[in-house]
Order: structure tokens, then C-alpha cells, then sequence
């Protein structure tokens, strides 16, 4: 007989991978310079979407290009992939939802918006990883 139970264990959640449809790239200010209309300086672009790959206990952005320094407010209402994984590359959790707070340190996104200020290392300014818990709960 096969049966389908819940199983407690306790993870490492290590990576919040973002894949984001961007409304506006020009919303976004990249080494003090508005970003163009089609986001050509903004990094993480993949086409057309915004896939920042963060390193959960530090708050820095693993694929960031170093030097460079942005500020987004990146409309993407529901248009957005959310992915927390395990230290062994296992997703505990996906929303395909709005944009979850722990995007928004800068001010509040209510959901549409991914508000951040990303500095010359990757690192997201004012990051709290203790929010990714409301991502699995």
C-alpha cells in the first residue's frame, strides 16, 4: 500500500533565486545612471527577465557583477518566480505570486514591487533574512 505522509526535518536554506518579469528597466539607477527602457546595465538580465540568484545568510547577490552599484524599484505585480533552496540545491519552497517583503527593504512593495539598493559587492542593502521565513511558511 502507498501512502503520501508530511515528513519534519529541519533545512539549511541557503539561496532565494528571483525570476522576475520587469515592467519598467528604466526604474532602476545603475551607477548613478538611469537604466535604458530595454534594462541594457542593469545585471542578472536574462532576456526579459530579472534573475538575481541571493545568498540567503549574507543577503548578497552570488551572480552580481562586481563594481557595480544599483538602485531598483522594479514593478512586477504577479509576474514573479520565487525559489528558496536547501544547501544541497533542493527547492523547499516556489511562489508564483506577488513580490514577498523580503524583496522590499528599502520601503514597502505591497506585493508589485521589488524596492532595493544593491552595492558594488551584490550585497542588498538593509538585507533580513529572518523574512524568508514567512516565504515557507
Amino acid at each position: 500500500m502507498k501512502a503520501t505522509i508530511k515528513v519534519e526535518k529541519e533545512v539549511t536554506l541557503t539561496t532565494l533565486e528571483v525570476n522576475a518579469g520587469v515592467r519598467y528597466w528604466d526604474s532602476a539607477t545603475v551607477n548613478g545612471i538611469e537604466d535604458s527602457e530595454e534594462g541594457e546595465l542593469i545585471p542578472c538580465k536574462d532576456g526579459e527577465r530579472w534573475k538575481p540568484i541571493i545568498d540567503i545568510e549574507s543577503g548578497v547577490i552570488t551572480n552580481w557583477t562586481k563594481g557595480v552599484t544599483a538602485s531598483v524599484c522594479y514593478k512586477v505585480c504577479d509576474d514573479g518566480i520565487y525559489t528558496v533552496k536547501d544547501d544541497t540545491g533542493v527547492v523547499i519552497t516556489e511562489l508564483d505570486n506577488y513580490v514577498p517583503s523580503i524583496l522590499c527593504p528599502v520601503e514597502d512593495g505591497y506585493g508589485d514591487y521589488i524596492h532595493m539598493n544593491i552595492d558594488a559587492n551584490g550585497l542588498i542593502q538593509g538585507w533580513s533574512k529572518r523574512l524568508v521565513f514567512e516565504m515557507i511558511n
